[in-house]
């Protein structure tokens, strides 16, 4: 049918073929099914399912228990695909291997595979016959589009190979960009998630792993969130959670439960807000008055810093330790930051035991002397739960 096309229509088709794959791994699978972001139209969560049947043969409970697992036991040997446990090579090369050998795992697919869809065709056809949707999609590439759709069918084949399982698990925790230090290697590949449909920004996914949009700054775009606007507008899609958004008070004058709360749900934003005026400031006001042989020192361990604990090595922890023989300065911002991170890991903490830690924590701040300090201890009394929507 479609047998005589010049070379750059067969390179769009096959762009927009793969892009329709890509598109059904992060709205249908990543967001709604695995994650429970968003509420998707039953017929069109089934065009998805129907598609991803036909372009990559995965099954959806399958896909969804591994990536729930990776969450779960994140960059630990449980993980079943982290580069810091496998290496990036073996990640990026056979991360497909990797996925397939643990959704073999019946363990996993138990604990990790719940609410997934078990209906007649999911029973019957997708999982028995999985093999049977890339077999269709060779024969209709063939048939509409003759011997390029041999091509076309091989470059489906591979690119959630390459892009889902080598790029996003292995880049995505190899190298990029943070905007938020969760405890994993997560990083933002780059901000405009365009070409893997927003997965690019796996730091922002892995800090508010429910949040049904990836993107967090103003520079940050994610092509995934676009079509879920895109299906909400025509009322196939429902939103049902996003990432937290700070909310201030100004006027207040004092700390109190409502500010506890408020810090506690915005913990991630509150640190890369210390990170940036706090631990940034300090280290340039410091950097500037070391000499040089303390300067390079200083250089040294200036990532690991806001780094989160979880991710620092012997290496990591020596060059701190030079960084605090040239700047106790440093060293009471950096043992500040341990100690308020402890506000949120206190499991079992009263409210009101967590007001008066903050209240301390603020008192010890503003003692340092240090002007950063003290002006972000300031700052947090503003924090405040968001004003409760009135009903119409």
């Amino acid at each position: 049918m479609f047998h005589d096309l010049p070379v750059w229509a067969y390179l769009l088709l096959t762009l927009f073929l793969t892009h329709l794959t890509i598109i059904s791994v992060t709205v249908f699978l990543h967001r709604h099914q695995a994650h429970r972001a968003l509420d998707l139209h039953p017929l069109m969560s089934h065009i998805f399912r129907f598609w991803l049947w036909l372009s990559t043969g995965m099954v959806t409970r399958e896909w969804v228990a591994v990536h729930r697992k990776h969450h779960a036991k994140v960059e630990t040997e449980a993980d079943p695909h982290s580069p810091t446990q496998h290496g990036i090579i073996k990640v990026l090369t056979e991360g497909t291997e990797l996925y397939r050998q643990e959704a073999a795992q019946p363990a996993t697919l138990e604990k990790y595979g719940h609410q997934t869809p078990d209906d007649w065709l999911e029973r019957h056809i997708y999982i028995p016959y999985s093999s049977l949707g890339i077999g269709l999609m060779l024969l209709l590439n063939v048939v509409l589009f003759g011997a390029p759709g041999l091509t076309i069918w091989a470059v489906q084949m591979l690119w959630i190979p390459l892009f889902a399982a080598g790029v996003i698990n292995g880049l995505g925790h190899w190298c990029g960009y943070r905007n938020f230090e969760s405890a994993d290697a997560s990083t933002n590949i780059l901000p405009l998630g365009v070409f893997i449909g927003g997965e690019e920004l796996h730091n922002n996914h892995h800090a508010f792993a429910g949040a049904a949009r990836f993107s967090n700054k103003w520079y940050e775009f994610d092509l995934g969130w676009f079509y879920i606007r895109l299906l909400s507008g025509l009322r196939l899609a429902h939103v049902r959670r996003l990432a937290p958004v700070p909310h201030f008070d100004h006027d207040k004058q004092t700390i109190d439960l409502d500010t506890v709360q408020a810090i506690i749900s915005n913990r991630l934003h509150i640190m890369a807000v210390y990170a940036r005026t706090v631990v940034g400031q300090v280290y340039k006001e410091e950097a500037s008055a070391a000499s040089r042989r303390a300067r390079r020192l200083l250089r040294r361990g200036r990532r690991y810093l806001t780094r989160h604990e979880f991710l620092l090595d012997a290496n990591a922890l020596h060059n701190l330790e030079q960084v605090f023989a040239n700047s106790d300065r440093l060293r009471q911002v950096y043992e500040l930051k341990q100690q308020l991170q402890q506000l949120w890991l206190q499991k079992s903490a009263t409210r009101e035991s967590l007001l008066g830690d903050l209240q301390s924590w603020c008192r010890q701040a503003e003692a340092t002397g240090i002007c950063a300090l003290q002006e972000f201890a300031a700052a947090l009394r503003a924090y405040t739960r968001p004003p409760t929507r009135q009903p119409a």
